[in-house]
């Protein structure tokens, strides 16, 4: 995959997408829910929806703001960690997790997805909200998702998509390079981060490119489930 990145600097890209994460974290949820006109939260429940094994134990990676994690608490009994790089992002979830009194079952911390700092098999469900993309070195990130997966333990990803029917390829290519960027940098204030969106999801090995990749790894069972007529796509795979 192509190293797609937000800013044209020396930076890596990690510290790159830290950084553009920083900057749009204040205005980041209210973007996601109307630029998604809602639909964010039907893609994370069908997500959740797909933890068939009963996980008490999940990590949530890449987890922004927490949405994901705080959509996940509604499996019972679940205790959830959510981790990112982007201190901002984190400061905006753990005020929307006090808020909604799930202090004790929810905790975010500061960590690389692609350097996970859990043991082996410890994990029995894991999410990712359009957030593996981001990865730096993208088969290593997959690699320690695995790692730190019980065995049987269930992974879901969501990822955004392109449709590929006419007409609705055509209307939506226009509404994801042209509308989403300008309204994501007339409100964000940061010029790049999301023209760096569409960029990388042009990049975004998706389909059945990407369960090759989830079996490298050492996935089985891999699925890909297109919502919202392939606008987002849902990936689940089992260690």
């Amino acid at each position: 995959m192509s190293k797609i990145t937000p800013y044209n600097s020396g930076e890596s890209k990690k510290e790159q997408v830290g950084k553009m994460f920083d900057n749009i974290a204040k205005s980041y949820d209210f973007l996601n829910h109307s630029l998604s006109f809602g639909m964010d939260y039907y893609w994370r429940r069908k997500a959740i929806n797909c933890l068939t094994n009963n996980p008490k134990k999940i990590l949530d990676i890449a987890t922004g703001t927490a949405d994901f994690a705080i959509s996940s608490s509604k499996i019972k009994d679940a205790n959830i960690i959510g981790i990112d790089i982007s201190e901002g992002m984190i400061n905006v979830g753990i005020e929307k997790i006090k808020k909604k009194g799930l202090e004790n079952r929810i905790k975010l911390q500061i960590a690389d997805s692609e350097n996970l700092p859990f043991p082996d098999n410890n994990f029995d469900a894991m999410t990712a909200g359009f957030g593996v993309r981001n990865f730096e070195n993208f088969d290593k990130g997959l690699s320690e998702m695995y790692r730190t997966l019980k065995s049987g333990g269930i992974v879901a990803i969501l990822e955004p998509s392109k449709p590929k029917k006419f007409p609705l390829k055509q209307f939506y290519d226009i509404y994801f390079h042209h509308v989403l960027p300008f309204f994501g940098k007339l409100i964000s204030k940061d010029k790049s981060a999301y023209t760096y969106l569409t960029n990388s999801v042009d990049a975004f090995p998706n389909g059945e490119n990407f369960i090759n990749h989830l079996k490298i790894a050492g996935f089985t069972n891999c699925k890909h489930i297109p919502l919202t007529f392939g606008i987002v796509d849902l990936y689940i795979a089992i260690k």
